[in-house]
C-alpha cells in the first residue's frame, strides 16, 4: 500500500505518541484499553507494535457492528436506535464498557466515518467521536471532524492520533468522579 506524505507523517506522530503513552501510563502504574469502531483495531495495535506495551495494555475491542458494540461492550440498543453509533453517546457508553469490560484504569473508543461514502449532511464523511473513560469518573467524549477530502487512511490514522493523544491527556487530569 502506498501512503501520501501526509498520512506517512501522521503515522510517524502515531508512533510517537504510542512511545509516550506506553512509557507515561507503565510509569504511572496503570492499564488502558480501547474500543474500536472506524478505526478498526489500529489504536490498539499502534500500542502493542511498542515494546513494553504489555505492561500496561492487556486487551482492546474492535466492535464495527452495532450488534458487536451492545454484545461485546454493553453499548444500549436504545443508544444506538436513538443517536446512531456515530455519537458521543455512543462513544461514551463503548468507552465505559471497554473499562468495565478489560477492567482497566482508562479506555479510549472512537467511533466515526472514515469515508469515502457513508457520510450525510448530519454526518458527514470525516466525522469522529472519541469516548473517554476512567475509572471513578464519569465518561466524556469529544467531536474531531477531518476534512471531507481527506482519504480514508487519513482519517484514520488522525483519529488514531487523537486518541493516543486523548489518552495521554486523561491521565494527566486529576479524577473527576
Amino acid at each position: 500500500m502506498k501512503l501520501s506524505p501526509e498520512t506517512t507523517s501522521i503515522l510517524d506522530d502515531c508512533r510517537s505518541a504510542a512511545e509516550a503513552l506506553v512509557e507515561e501510563f507503565t510509569a504511572a502504574g496503570v492499564f488502558a484499553t480501547t474500543a474500536e469502531s472506524c478505526t478498526g483495531g489500529m489504536i490498539s495495535g499502534m500500542i502493542t507494535s511498542i515494546p513494553g506495551a504489555s505492561s500496561m495494555f492487556n486487551c482492546g475491542y474492535v466492535t464495527y457492528s452495532n450488534a458487536a458494540k451492545s454484545t461485546m461492550l454493553g453499548v444500549k440498543p436504545a443508544t444506538l436506535e436513538r443517536y446512531g453509533a456515530v455519537s458521543p453517546q455512543t462513544a461514551r457508553e463503548m468507552a465505559a464498557g471497554a473499562l468495565a469490560a478489560a477492567q482497566a484504569d482508562f479506555a479510549v473508543a472512537a467511533t466515526g466515518i472514515a469515508g469515502p461514502n457513508g457520510g450525510s449532511a448530519e454526518k458527514p464523511v470525516g466525522l469522529v467521536y472519541l469516548g473517554i473513560a476512567r475509572a471513578g469518573s464519569t465518561p466524556t467524549a469529544m467531536k474531531l471532524q477531518w476534512p471531507e477530502d481527506w482519504s480514508r487512511d487519513l482519517n484514520t490514522f488522525a483519529s488514531v492520533h487523537a486518541a493516543l493523544e486523548a489518552l495521554r491527556e486523561a491521565l494527566r487530569e486529576p479524577s473527576s468522579g
